[in-house]
């Protein structure tokens, strides 16, 4: 077959065998979080990012599309184990406090899940459109749920104190490692968090 007769290549899907590697997507996304918290948000390129990965930046555009759509991903990929916090308010209102103070401080205390968390948050925080596409991220896929389960008058606001709450303690005990709070016991600061939680999600 000629070079004229050989059928036209999609635009934006790479040759070769790695465009269907079921570990490149992983690939683009690791490197994606470390560029993002590294560089932040503006700074961070599909080229920079490719280059990571070891893979073509079209390779990059072929999975994700834009830059928007590969840090909505890594935001996704990122807070997928915290999006399971919610569950802690589906057991009813009895004890759903200390549930979610436990929930939410095992999750920080795993390594490789808090590494990951802080290192979208800051990155985040530091540009104003990331900064949008995480409270849009975090509103749709966690407050929103944490509300349908609450039987309590403004359940919105409820789930965005409790959370506001618990995002002020990981921040002091694992970013900023405020003492003696960062060397707490996990247990005792469950003892300790569980009742402001309590009140926050079913005081009438």
């Amino acid at each position: 077959m000629s070079a004229e007769e050989a059928p036209a290549r999609r635009r934006g899907r790479p040759a070769g065998s790695r465009a269907g590697a079921p570990r490149t997507r992983e690939a683009i996304l690791a490197a994606a979080r470390s560029e993002f918290a590294a560089r932040g948000y503006a700074k961070a390129s599909i080229r920079g990012i490719a280059r990571a990965a070891g893979v073509d930046p079209a390779l990059v555009h072929h999975h994700f599309g834009s830059k928007e759509q590969l840090f909505a991903a890594a935001l996704e990929i990122t807070f997928a184990p915290a999006l399971m916090v919610h569950d802690a308010v589906a057991g009813g209102p009895e004890g759903v406090g200390e549930r979610l103070a436990r929930s939410f401080l095992s999750l920080w205390e795993q390594p490789e899940v808090r590494e990951r968390l802080i290192a979208v948050i800051r990155s985040a925080l530091t540009e104003d459109q990331a900064t949008v596409m995480l409270r849009e991220f975090v509103s749709r896929e966690l407050m929103e749920r944490i509300a349908a389960g609450l039987d309590v008058p403004e359940p919105r606001l409820r789930a965005e104190l409790a959370a506001s709450h618990m995002v002020g303690l990981a921040l002091a005990r694992y970013v900023i490692r405020v003492e003696p709070l960062a060397s707490a016991d996990p247990e005792e600061l469950v003892r300790l968090v569980a009742p402001v939680l309590q009140r926050y999600l079913t005081e009438r």
